[in-house]
C-alpha cells in the first residue's frame, strides 16, 4: 500500500496551515501558494521516567493495560526502535534530557547535561521566539535556570531526580509574568521560584492535574507548547491499590533473559538502582518488582488519558501534536539487573509515539532514530528551520516515506567503561573494567533478548569487525576519547 497517499503527507500538512514561503524553503519544500498564514499547532510532550519500549499493549505486551497509550498508537505513528545515546554517569535522565531538550549529543553537554549553556538552545525557548507560549510541568532534573529560559509559565515543577510516587515530595511553581515579552521578564534572568512545598497527593496525578488546568484555563491566541514530565514509573514503585490490583506477581511472565546475577562485572554492579532487589535474583522477587511496574504505567496511562480527554474538550484535539515519550528504559530483572545503568536494549529502548496533524494514523516506523531527533523533526514539522546548535536529526521525512532510513547505526555510551553500537542486524557492546575488556555480540533479528554472546564465534568474525571499525567511526565523529575498543 502506498501509505503516503492515505493520510495527509508532511508537505500537504505544511502547505494547509500556510507557513509561507520562507518557512517552507528551510524545510526543503517548495512554497505552495500565498494563502493567508494559519495558526501553527500545539504541542504536548508527555515524558515518562524509566519506561522501557515493551511495556505497551498495542505494541505487543499482553500482559500490561494501557488503554489511553493503545488509542495513540491506533491513532498516530509509533516509532519501534527508538533510543537513549546514554549517559556519563548513574543518573541516566539528566542527561538524557538535556539531550532530547537541547538536541546535543552526549559528548557535547557541559557537567553532564545538568547546566545546559545558552548557546545550547533549548526547543521549547526557541519555540517562544516563534510566538509559543511554553509552559512546563513536572519533573526537571537539569538547573533552574534552563528551565526559566524555556518555559513562561510552569506550576508544580520538581527539580531533582526521584521522590516516592505517594509520599510528601517538594514541587515549586515558577512565578509567572506576562508571556507577550519573556525575554524580558526579570524572572527568566533571576530564576525566580516561589518556596517550594510539599504535597500529599499521588505525583502522577498533581502533574496530570497541572496540565489538565491549563488547558482548561488557556484562552490565548497563540499555540502552545504545554510540557509534562512525570517521575513514573521510577522507583520506588507505589501505584494506588486499583492499578496495583490490576497485576498478580504470580501470573507475571518472567523475562526470558532472566538471571539470578550479571555474568560478569560491567563496571556498575552496586549502584543504588541494582540494590532494589538481593542477590541472587530471584524469579519471585522479580515478578513482584515487575508487577509494581506494571502498575505504576497503568496508572500513568490513565493520567496520560485524562490529558488527552481534556485537550479534545478544550477543542485542541485537531490542532495538537501529541508526543509520547520515556527518558531511558529499565531492566527489571533482565540479565540480573534492575537498573538502567547498561547498554542492553532493555535500558536504552524507550518508547515515542506521536499522533496530531500531519502525522499517519496506525502507523510504525522502524528506522533508527535518538530521542535527540525530536526536537529538530518538531521544527521540521512546524515548517521551521532548527537551530544550528541542534544535533539531532529530523526524522519528520520517514513520515512520509516508511522506507526511509535516518540512519544506518546508533551509538551508545555508559560512563568511561560502556559502549556499543547496533545495526539492522547485529549488537556490539564492548566493556573496559578495571583493566579486563569483555566484548558481547548479538544478533537483534534472532536474539532480541540478547541471551546468546556471538563474539567468540569464529563464523561471526566479519560482523564483529565490522561493528568494531563502526564503534571506532562513531566515537571520532562524537569526540569520545574512552579506551572501550
Amino acid at each position: 500500500m502506498d501509505t503516503t497517499q492515505s493520510h495527509p503527507s508532511r508537505r500537504e500538512f505544511i502547505k494547509e496551515i500556510g507557513l509561507g514561503a520562507a518557512a517552507i524553503t528551510a524545510t526543503g519544500l517548495k512554497a505552495g501558494g500565498d494563502d493567508k498564514p494559519k495558526r501553527r499547532p500545539n504541542i504536548v510532550w508527555l515524558v515518562a521516567d524509566d519506561q522501557r519500549f515493551n511495556t505497551i499493549r498495542a505494541l505487543g505486551n499482553n500482559e500490561i493495560f494501557t488503554p489511553a497509550l493503545d488509542l495513540i498508537v491506533r491513532d498516530g505513528t509509533s516509532f519501534t526502535r527508538a533510543y537513549n545515546m546514554g549517559a556519563m554517569h548513574g543518573a541516566v535522565c539528566m542527561p538524557s534530557r538535556a539531550m532530547f531538550m537541547s538536541s546535543r549529543t552526549i559528548f557535547h553537554l557541559t557537567d553532564n547535561g545538568y547546566t545546559i549553556p545558552a548557546t545550547d538552545i533549548l526547543l521549547p525557548e526557541f519555540l517562544q521566539e516563534q510566538g509559543y507560549v511554553t509552559f512546563g510541568a513536572g519533573k526537571w532534573h537539569n538547573s533552574k535556570s534552563s528551565f526559566s529560559r524555556s518555559f513562561q509559565t510552569g506550576k508544580n515543577v520538581f527539580f531533582g531526580g526521584m521522590f516516592s510516587n505517594q509520599r510528601r515530595c517538594n514541587v515549586c511553581d515558577k512565578k509567572t509574568g506576562s508571556p507577550a515579552h519573556p525575554k524580558n521578564e526579570p524572572d527568566r534572568k533571576n530564576h525566580d521560584f516561589t518556596e517550594q512545598h510539599n504535597v500529599e497527593q499521588f505525583s502522577t496525578e498533581l502533574f496530570a492535574d497541572t496540565a489538565i488546568e491549563f488547558l482548561k484555563t488557556y484562552k490565548g491566541g497563540n499555540p502552545f507548547f504545554l510540557y509534562t514530565a512525570f517521575t513514573s514509573p521510577h522507583d520506588p514503585r507505589t501505584p494506588p491499590k486499583e492499578f496495583a490490583d490490576l497485576y498478580d506477581p504470580t501470573k507475571i511472565s518472567l523475562p526470558a533473559n532472566f538471571l539470578p546475577r550479571h555474568p560478569f562485572d560491567n563496571g556498575e554492579m552496586t549502584i543504588r538502582d541494582e540494590k532494589l532487589a538481593p542477590w541472587p535474583r530471584t524469579p519471585e522477587a522479580v515478578k513482584r518488582h515487575l508487577a509494581d511496574y506494571y502498575g505504576m504505567i497503568s496508572h500513568l496511562d490513565a493520567q496520560v488519558g485524562r490529558i488527552l480527554g481534556a485537550l479534545k474538550d478544550a477543542g485542541h484535539a485537531d490542532d495538537t501534536l501529541v508526543v509520547y515519550s520515556a527518558d531511558h528504559g529499565l531492566a527489571v530483572g533482565q540479565h540480573g539487573l534492575m537498573g538502567k545503568q547498561n547498554l542492553y536494549d532493555h535500558s536504552i529502548h524507550v518508547p515515542l509515539l506521536m499522533q496530531g496533524p500531519g502525522i499517519p494514523k496506525g502507523e510504525r516506523r522502524d528506522g533508527f532514530c535518538y530521542l535527540l531527533d525530536i526536537a529538530p523533526s518538531l521544527c521540521e514539522l512546524l515548517g521551521l528551520e532548527p537551530p544550528k546548535s541542534m544535533e539531532g536529526r529530523s526524522f519528520a521525512k520517514c513520515l512520509d516515506s516508511p522506507a526511509h532510513k535516518l540512519r544506518q547505526s546508533t551509538f551508545h555510551a555508559y560512563c568511561d567503561f560502556q559502549r556499543s553500537v547496533q545495526d539492522e542486524k547485529f549488537k556490539l557492546i564492548e566493556y573496559s573494567v578495571g583493566g579486563k575488556q569483555t566484548t558481547q555480540l548479538f544478533d537483534m533479528q534472532s536474539d532480541p533478548l540478547e541471551i546468546t554472546n556471538l563474539s567468540e564465534d569464529a563464523q561471526r568474525a566479519a560482523e564483529l569487525a565490522r561493528l568494531r571499525s563502526d564503534l571506532k567511526n562513531w566515537k571520532k565523529d562524537l569526540g569520545d576519547n574512552s579506551h572501550t575498543d
